[in-house]
């Protein structure tokens, strides 16, 4: 067994038999556990980790329990309300503020809502992971005890965006998180929901999240993912999407942060007429690692899936990128579209790019692919023309690229926070 696995374990094992039992989860927790020691941490040769290794995390140790870290409060500053914050996985209700949620909206901390008898998180939490290289998210079913349950019920507008917001802060020892979220859209609903991964301080702790997110008929849900968090940090995140007929799912992830990232899009399109608009960037410099892998099925008839992501690599940075697209045997009359590009700006950076089309459908309409390339010459030709140093040219372009996937979201308010946000960041850019 790995150092990493074995301290989990030792972690699991030292938890009151109470706690585990506690919801009658104790069977799935530690059948979870038991599948993730047996299986291990998946090597080079399984395929959907070929390009992101595992060595060196699997030679660490962690913690599993901590207390709640003093952190600076600026960090909150720009998240407005109503937002749940959590601190190295534990809820802190005094940074939280949810007196302005419209009726027929229910936001609670995870524990609340097991602790309420909530049937849908109680199922969502007894869903097994059968598959060996599902190692991070059978290591949240047994050890997730908090994370963030979200219920708007049939027919309500949410009204402004919901934020969830997870803080890595320093700690006495490096921890691992694991964080496990539950969202429901009831029939004819709308939700805005982002979530901000940030980093308040240095550290390299391993945060782990799972979420289930389930929408309606007819419901629609725009989605932000921020993973800003410290450059120590190993961030491995997975969402699960079951969409019905005619709902609308739009969603942005900007992967920032982190020495390691692997986050995994899977979206069941499996109501007729039901759409996903889910675009993102990767901005991969200093000797970051971020990988993205989309599993996207098309399980009905008039589906639609739109995927524009965009990925950068410098210094010595690596971007992967798995856009997979798989419309069923049934499924007739679906149109799916990946476009990931990407560039890169270093020759010691790397960009590995698998855009996968499996059609098993007639009368579909359907079209991927994937481009690796420098800045474009002719257009910094052109800046330079005009007056313009090539720095700035440089960087006027290169933020022009990664704003793209931003044109997804309907909230100007939105795209400009997040646009500065990326603007930020490429003024902050790392170095080998």
């Amino acid at each position: 067994m790995s150092t990493l696995l074995d301290s989990l374990k030792s972690g699991f094992d030292a938890r009151p038999a109470a706690g585990v039992d506690a919801h009658g989860l104790g069977p799935a927790r530690r059948a979870a556990m038991a599948a993730a020691v047996a299986d291990g941490l998946p090597g080079a040769r399984v395929e959907a980790w070929k390009y992101t290794s595992l060595r060196a995390l699997s030679a660490r140790a962690f913690a599993v329990e901590a207390a709640t870290p003093v952190f600076d409060l600026q960090v909150l500053a720009d998240i407005p309300s109503p937002r749940l914050v959590f601190v190295n996985g534990r809820y802190v209700s005094q940074h939280s503020a949810l007196a302005d949620l419209p009726e027929g909206v229910a936001i609670t901390p995870l524990s609340q809502a097991l602790a309420g008898g909530d049937a849908g998180a109680v199922a969502a939490m007894q869903a097994p992971f059968g598959r060996g290289d599902e190692v991070f998210a059978r290591l949240n079913a047994a050890l997730a005890v908090e994370g963030t349950r979200v219920a708007v019920e049939a027919g309500v507008d949410a009204g402004d965006a919901l934020h969830l917001v997870f803080i890595g802060a320093p700690a006495d020892t490096e921890l691992a998180v694991h964080l496990r979220h539950v969202v429901s859209v009831g029939e004819g609903a709308r939700l805005a929901l982002v979530e901000h991964h940030l980093g308040a301080g240095t550290h390299r702790h391993l945060c782990n999240h799972l979420l289930r997110f389930d929408l309606g008929p007819g419901a629609q849900a725009t989605h932000v993912r921020l993973q800003s968090e410290d450059a120590g940090a190993s961030v491995f995140a997975r969402t699960d999407v079951t969409q019905h007929e005619h709902s609308t799912y739009r969603r942005v992830d900007l992967e920032l942060g982190a020495a390691l990232s692997r986050h995994e899009l899977n979206v069941k399109l499996q109501g007729e007429g039901a759409s996903v608009i889910a675009g993102g960037l990767l901005l991969a410099d200093g000797r970051r690692h971020l990988d993205t892998r989309l599993g996207i099925e098309h399980l009905a008839r008039d589906t639609r899936c739109e995927l524009p992501w965009r990925g950068l690599a410098d210094q010595r940075g690596r971007a992967v990128f798995h856009g997979g697209i798989t419309i069923h045997a049934g499924a007739d009359g679906s149109d799916a579209a990946l476009s990931n590009k990407n560039l890169l700006l270093s020759d010691s950076a790397e960009i590995d790019t698998q855009p996968v089309l499996v059609i098993h459908a007639d009368e579909v309409k359907a079209a991927h692919g994937a481009t690796v390339g420098r800045l474009d010459e002719t257009a910094l030709f052109y800046l330079r023309s005009r007056g313009i140093g090539a720095a700035q040219a440089r960087a006027m372009l290169v933020q022009a690229f990664l704003r793209e996937p931003l044109s997804i979201l309907a909230d100007a308010r939105l795209r400009e926070a997040l646009g500065e946000r990326i603007a930020d960041r490429l003024d902050r850019k790392e170095t080998p």
